[in-house]
């Protein structure tokens, strides 16, 4: 683990951070390909609360800012909130479909009845949930929203969204993304932090991204 003062920061800032990831995603087809198949099941389910979050964003980063070649995708984490239907089966039915159109590794999971899971009161929203998340870097979520744009704009890395066509990437993270850029890990407050110390033996984070800092518990 390098110490935080040999460290070097993402030179941008702030509020271009979520331009650059937009862009990365742009400029990975697997990952887009993903978002392209996730909007198609779940507009027709009448789903707008969705991401796809955790590792598909998280690792994303780190490789870029490691300057590793982008990683296989092992885990595709697509969340939603919808209180209609918080079955087990119906996420393994969207599992399904979504598979039926992309042969990737998808996870999903209804946010609206995760809490029970996890001893949480019940979240309100998928931004609701991903605030209980372990770590904070972990947090960010990211999909395709519809807008009315003209295409032929200039794309900036100020802009939070990269127009796709007639869609662009929305990109949500809970506590910021400062951290996530700044390699950093903190555990989040309102998991015990026994949570946040079994993921990073489970996960091997520090010695597969180096440059990460793990930081003290909620900094």
């Amino acid at each position: 683990m390098m110490p935080a003062s040999q460290r070097t920061l993402h030179p941008l800032k702030p509020d271009d951070l979520a331009g650059q990831l937009s862009t990365w995603l742009l400029d990975d087809a697997q990952r887009l390909h993903a978002l392209h198949i996730c909007r198609a099941v779940l507009q027709p389910l009448y789903i707008t609360d969705w991401y796809i979050a955790a590792g598909f964003v998280r690792n994303l980063v780190w490789d870029k800012l490691h300057k590793f070649k982008p990683q296989p995708l092992n885990d595709i984490d697509v969340i939603y909130w919808c209180d209609i239907n918080v079955s087990v089966e119906r996420d393994r039915a969207i599992e399904a479909e979504l598979r039926q159109r992309a042969d990737l590794p998808w996870s999903v999971k209804n946010q609206a009845r995760m809490h029970v899971k996890h001893g949480d009161p019940a979240y309100s929203s998928c931004l609701d949930a991903m605030s209980y998340w372990p770590e904070k870097q972990t947090a960010v979520g990211v999909k395709l929203v519809n807008v009315n744009v003209d295409n032929s704009t200039a794309l900036t890395l100020s802009s939070p969204s990269i127009s796709i066509n007639e869609h662009e990437i929305s990109v949500d993270a809970v506590f910021g993304l400062e951290g996530l850029f700044a390699l950093t890990l903190c555990a989040n407050p309102k998991r015990d932090i026994s949570v946040f110390e079994s993921r990073l033996v489970q996960k091997n984070w520090l010695t597969q991204y180096p440059k990460l800092t793990k930081l003290n518990e909620g900094k």
